[in-house]
This record gives structure tokens, sequence and C-alpha cells, in this order.
């Protein structure tokens, strides 16, 4: 399986950024723009928090495997491929999700703040992002948790099943 890249997350955010942006824009000019949900930021952060909650615990199952404790549960190759699609799932979608509250949020900032309800939107959007961010870190750190370590002889056949 293959990390995450975080360019290319990056690019994801820099992408839904600019294309909600460009939306909130023409929105905006024909017709009332929705407003950003306080729940998005809430969500996002949970996410974060159960991802990161996962590694630690992953981590430690791992450590103790390798000590060979006894009683140690360690970790199963299908439970930690489980972990890590949903890792990089979460990724994926909060880059986009923060990308996209993020374009919405750039727009509420340049136009019209003085209106209190935009005000609050453009609040929640900014909180979207950082909770986004923060998926992004605990997924990212999920992955180095699980990542396999690296073969030291290039030439070595690749074992079969």
């Amino acid at each position: 399986m293959k990390q995450l890249r975080p360019a290319v997350l990056a690019g994801i955010f820099v992408i839904a950024g600019v294309l909600s942006w460009a939306g909130a824009r023409l929105w905006n000019a024909y017709g009332t723009l929705p407003g950003v949900p306080l729940a998005a930021p809430i969500v996002l952060a949970v996410i974060a928090v159960v991802l990161f909650a996962t590694a630690l615990s992953l981590r430690g199952r791992l450590k103790a495997q390798r000590e060979r404790r006894p009683g140690a549960k360690g970790v199963e190759p299908l439970m930690a491929a489980r972990a890590v699609v949903f890792g990089q799932a979460s990724a994926l979608v909060a880059a986009l999700v923060a990308g996209m509250y993020g374009g919405v949020g750039v727009f509420l900032l340049t136009d019209a703040l003085d209106v209190p309800a935009r005000r609050d939107q453009a609040w929640y959007a900014g909180g979207s992002v950082l909770a986004g961010a923060a998926v992004i870190a605990a997924a990212l750190f999920l992955e180095h948790v699980l990542k396999l370590p690296e073969d030291d002889d290039p030439n070595k056949a690749p074992a079969t099943a």
C-alpha cells in the first residue's frame, strides 16, 4: 500500500479552495450564499481525535508485540490495513472539505464582513480548515505508526504467498 503524499493533499486542498471561492462568488452574485454549518469543524475535529487515538493505541500494541510481552494483543495485518485505509480516506476527504470551506472563508473575509452573520460563517469556515488540517496530521501519524520497515536488500526477491 502506498503512503499518502502531503503534496497530493495540498493539491486537493488548493483546487477545492479555488473552485469553492469561485463558486461562492458566482452564487453570491446570483442568489443567497448558503451558510457554513457549525457542525463541519466539530465533525472534522471528532474524526481527528478518533484517528489520533487509533494511532496511539496501535503504536502501543505494536510496541508490546515487538517486545514480546506476555498477553500482548498485537496487531493483525488486516486490522492494520483497514486502519491505514481509514486514515487515508479520512485525510483525502478532510483535504477536500477543508479546501472547500477555506475557499468560502476567503470569499467571506474579502466580501461584506460587516454583516454579523457572515462574520460567524467566516469563523466556522476557518475552524473547518484547522480541523481538516488536524485530520490530515492524525492520518499521516497513523500511517507513520503502521509503516512497514523498508527492506535493506534491493536485490532480494519479493516473498510469495
